[in-house]
């Protein structure tokens, strides 16, 4: 698959909602947290979206502000007027999607779609910063990603859903080409297993290269994890420890910080 989104450093180092450790510490899905991220040498960044009542698309990962802000109340039933004067650890304000894409405009946003109600208002932003080449739009859900895809057109690329996951892992266990229709999107972000099942192991990995896609496993913390799923030709990790994957990509050999070779005039997107 061919999508400037993809022309980034590889394998994909994605700070999971930001630089939030350290002197940021509780500052996840700020403005602060992709600021830093970027200036540390990170090219991804994920994040989450939701919509308020007035169709604001929104940076915050819970539907609500009570855990990360001064405020409460369900994001969806509140106005961008209340939901942009709540502050994030009690320090900054909640930030919208296009304050992201303004601030930022080099950097490659993976950006979880929490709402059918924040479908439109994403796809809008997007498509007035003309942000289409460097957003990759995700969710687990089969239905939001389906609606995704219709209002973006060619011009979107997203992860794969809840069902193509699934159809990956059971091909991976079997024959594997007789699911291969029901699978699509750039990439599979899946944990490493759920409960006892395994999802990220050799065989899910390489059936995912067989037919193209990518494996971007969430959220790995620790240097032996990460190690582990690298070994194994993984393409993507997120991670709420960017200093500790930074490292074991040095390591390696394979950090990449801040360089990308992705085409910004890639006409195919436009």
């Amino acid at each position: 698959m061919t999508h400037p989104f993809l022309y980034g450093p590889w394998p994909r180092a994605f700070a999971h909602r930001g630089w939030h450790i350290g002197d940021l510490s509780g500052m996840e899905n700020s403005l602060s947290a992709f600021r830093r991220a970027v200036a540390e040498g990170y090219c991804y960044l994920e994040t989450d979206v939701h919509a308020t009542s007035d169709g604001v698309a929104v940076i915050q990962h819970d539907p609500d502000l009570d855990r990360t802000t001064d405020r409460q109340g369900s994001i969806g039933d509140l106005p961008w007027s209340m939901v942009g004067s709540a502050l994030i650890a009690g320090r900054e304000p909640v930030c919208r999607l296009d304050d992201v894409l303004e601030e930022l405009p080099e950097a490659l946003l993976n950006v979880d779609v929490k709402a059918d109600s924040a479908v439109r208002p994403t796809l809008e932003v997007i498509g007035r910063h003309r942000a289409w080449d460097r957003v990759c739009l995700a969710s687990f859900d089969h239905t939001r990603l389906r609606a995704l895809r219709r209002g973006g057109g060619a011009r979107v690329l997203t992860s794969m859903s809840r069902r193509s996951v699934a159809a990956l892992w059971a091909g991976a266990r079997l024959a594997g080409w007789p699911l291969r229709p029901w699978v699509r999107g750039c990439a599979a972000q899946v944990p490493p297993g759920y409960g006892r099942v395994r999802v990220v192991d050799s065989r899910f990995v390489g059936l995912a290269h067989r037919w193209g896609g990518e494996v971007h496993a969430w959220t790995i913390d620790t240097a032996e994890e990460m190690q582990r799923l690298l070994d194994l030709g993984l393409d993507g990790l997120l991670t709420d420890r960017p200093d500790v994957l930074r490292k074991v990509l040095l390591r390696r050999g394979q950090w990449a910080g801040g360089v990308s070779d992705r085409a910004h005039d890639h006409t195919a997107t436009e």
